[in-house]
């Protein structure tokens, strides 16, 4: 171990001496690769012929301009048959709009676009508008998408833009300014226009965010009483540690609540959950709008911060997580590099564990914005039902 972090240091020293030089050449390969890939159209992915979707005929976005993630969310999703079909309830066609940074220069020119759509289409006359900050490809996980437009009968909007096409980690290296703007200025343009509406007339506004989107989607709020007056409900699944919202909600938790699982001012707006309390989100007063932070105890993106190069984390003075190995030690400068290369992999971890919420999005949206008629058996076999779709 000695050796590889000495390796490790040394090659870092070395970074740091040639960093203009390699750093140039390492994204100019990396933008490069992933523009290619941006550019691509995902197999049986077509333009939509539905004007309710940007890309379509009607649209003020040029499908070419989509990207592979955006056009793969305005294509993709169930339709007003699918839902009335699972749920033998009367449904609308759900809403989809999205914006790449491609469309147009700045991110509050691409926010104005995404206003636009979300009123060409109607979408300010739904019951819900899901305004959703992307990972740093510009992904939408189209699991969480997808149970949030059953469990309300389609009757939604969701909103999008793409701030980059690298993936998380690069964006972040890149500019993390990007997430924060484009979750900012989105956020805040769909609500000036919510807004200017008649009260009687507004729809509910939820906050969305998965990951860096997570990130980016929280720096519309500075605390929980402005995110209890201006939205009707937040979802942020996998949470990086570096959040400021998140580590101070989770500084300033109740002192008897691990870090891990956090309690804050009683979760009385914003609580935390795992997969395996999910349930217990529901007990106690906790008053609507609703804030949900889920977070799984295996879950590298969470956990990791630069801090643990130096010191130990509470999380791990403490009794460790449900899915946590019991072997995980804390170790100065080894810990830390154990968890960034666990971010590589944690996609890929069976669902309900690292970084892969995607089994319990049913259940966080009903616990976030509770659908009218829909008994917990319901809400599960929903979620078997989406997750079929994708295999």
């Amino acid at each position: 171990m000695a050796v590889l972090v000495s390796a490790l240091l040394a090659v870092g020293l070395v970074v740091l001496v040639l960093n203009g030089v390699l750093l140039q050449l390492f994204l100019s390969l990396a933008n490069s690769f992933y523009g290619a890939l941006n550019d691509r159209t995902d197999q049986g992915i077509v333009q939509p012929a539905s004007g309710l979707r940007s890309g379509s005929e009607a649209s003020h976005v040029d499908w070419s301009t989509l990207g592979r993630h955006g056009r793969n969310f305005v294509a993709g999703g169930p339709s007003q048959a699918d839902i009335s079909e699972f749920t033998g309830r009367a449904a609308e066609e759900p809403i989809r709009a999205y914006v790449s940074f491609l469309q147009s220069s700045s991110a509050r020119e691409r926010a104005e676009l995404a206003v636009a759509e979300l009123e060409r289409t109607g979408a300010f006359a739904r019951k819900y508008i899901v305004v959703t900050t992307t990972t740093g490809s510009g992904w939408v996980d189209p699991v969480v998408a997808e149970a949030f437009e059953y469990l309300h009968d389609g009757d939604t909007a969701q909103v999008a833009l793409q701030y980059s096409y690298l993936p998380s980690w690069m964006a972040l290296l890149v500019s993390r300014q990007d997430a924060t703007d484009h979750g900012r200025m989105l956020y805040e343009a769909v609500y000036d226009k919510v807004q200017s509406l008649p009260v009687a007339e507004r729809p509910k506004i939820i906050s969305y965010g998965l990951s860096l989107g997570s990130f980016g989607a929280q720096s519309a709020f500075g605390g929980a009483a402005d995110l209890a007056a201006r939205t009707d409900g937040a979802l942020y699944l996998g949470t990086p540690g570096f959040t400021p919202l998140w580590s101070d909600f989770t500084a300033n938790r109740n002192t008897d609540s691990p870090e891990v699982l956090p309690v804050y001012n009683d979760g009385r707006i914003v609580r935390f959950t795992n997969s395996s309390t999910l349930a217990a989100v529901e007990g106690g007063q906790w008053q609507l709008p609703r804030v949900l932070y889920m977070q799984y105890a295996s879950d590298p993106v969470v956990w990791w911060q630069p801090s643990l190069l130096w010191s130990k984390p509470a999380w791990l003075r403490e009794p460790g997580g449900y899915d946590v190995s019991p072997r995980l030690r804390w170790f100065p400068v080894v810990t830390f590099l154990q968890l960034t290369v666990d971010q590589f992999f944690a996609n890929d971890i069976l669902g309900g564990h690292g970084h892969n919420y995607a089994p319990d999005a049913a259940a966080a949206w009903a616990a976030v914005a509770p659908p009218d008629g829909w008994s917990q058996e319901q809400i599960n076999a929903l979620q078997i039902h989406i997750l079929t779709r994708h295999l």
